[in-house]
């Protein structure tokens, strides 16, 4: 197995390479419009066969790009992008989308073949306030000849001098809505294809709001015919563990550890929450789910 490298283009983003191919590319200092919540996002992001597994910008929902952390309801603030729920109104355009701004890097390495970064951020208001502060680390390494891992560990500290609830659209009344969190949108080919779990296999529809430890999205692509794997763990520790899922195969292709899918997390003013999650992406179909699972799990 080989290690991987990186490349900085200082003050954009940065690209993880696996020899010829570049896995993943995390934009740190986006020029995306207000109003889809400015964010750092992984994409594009692909197998060790350099197939894409993420789709950026989708018309459908513009504001999903790669994978990010999205949060629509941080107390009264979007963190998602676009409209926000309000009951009984649906979806209303409000002037509260807020961004997640790169401050500086404190780690940044590449050692024994596996890469991490660890960056800070400033969650800020539409109006301008300081709401939560960041530190992110994201490290990326070779699992197998067929596979690799991400993982993205995450403290968010409350600023803002009042506590605040994370919640999601189902805690304000829109039922089976729960998304939030690390999210991932997938290839539109991979739409119709299976999610997975320990229980076996499905549709979005079958396993939304369901409990699990990990999840796992089976897609196949255009051209090739392959099948790819795309596999989600929540680390144990991690608040409303094992975690309510969003995940959809129909319409589109999806996967979020929601863990405010249902209830909210409240975050005291001045205190810190943390979130750990370990991404598998390999050339597989649905039967290496469990393997790649317990894999990731070890490694997280």
């Amino acid at each position: 197995m080989s290690g991987l490298e990186i490349r900085h283009d200082i003050g954009t983003s940065l690209t993880v390479r696996d020899g010829d191919t570049e896995l993943v590319q995390y934009v740190y200092r986006p020029d995306t419009v207000q109003l889809e919540s400015p964010k750092p996002y992984l994409h594009p992001i692909r197998t060790r066969a350099g197939r894409a597994v993420s789709l950026f910008r989708p018309w459908d929902h513009v504001w999903h790009k790669g994978i990010s952390l999205s949060l629509p309801h941080v107390g009264e603030e979007n963190f998602w992008g676009g409209p926000t729920y309000v009951h009984g109104k649906f979806y209303v355009q409000l002037e509260n989308n807020g961004t997640q701004l790169h401050r500086r890097f404190t780690e940044l390495d590449s050692v024994d073949g596996t890469v991490r970064l660890t960056h800070e951020l400033d969650w800020i208001t539409q109006a301008g306030n300081a709401f939560l502060t960041e530190r992110r680390t994201i490290s990326a390494r070779v699992l197998s000849t067929e596979a690799w891992m991400l993982t993205f560990d995450t403290e968010l500290t409350n600023v803002s001098g009042e506590d605040i609830a994370i919640g999601s659209p189902t805690t304000k009344g829109r039922e089976n809505a729960g998304y939030g969190g690390l999210f991932w949108r997938g290839p539109r080919a991979f739409t119709g294809c299976k999610l997975v779990t320990a229980d076996g296999s499905g549709s979005g529809n079958d396993v939304r709001g369901q409990r699990h430890e990990w999840m796992g999205f089976a897609g196949r692509h255009d051209e090739d015919d392959a099948s790819s794997l795309v596999l989600m763990v929540d680390h144990a520790e991690n608040p409303q563990h094992p975690p309510q899922w969003f995940a959809r195969s129909e319409e589109f292709a999806c996967l979020n550890p929601a863990p405010f899918f249902s209830e909210e997390v409240t975050v005291p003013a001045g205190a810190t929450t943390r979130f750990r999650y370990g991404v598998g992406i390999a050339d597989a179909d649905a039967d290496a789910a469990p393997e790649l699972a317990s894999t990731v799990r070890e490694a997280l």
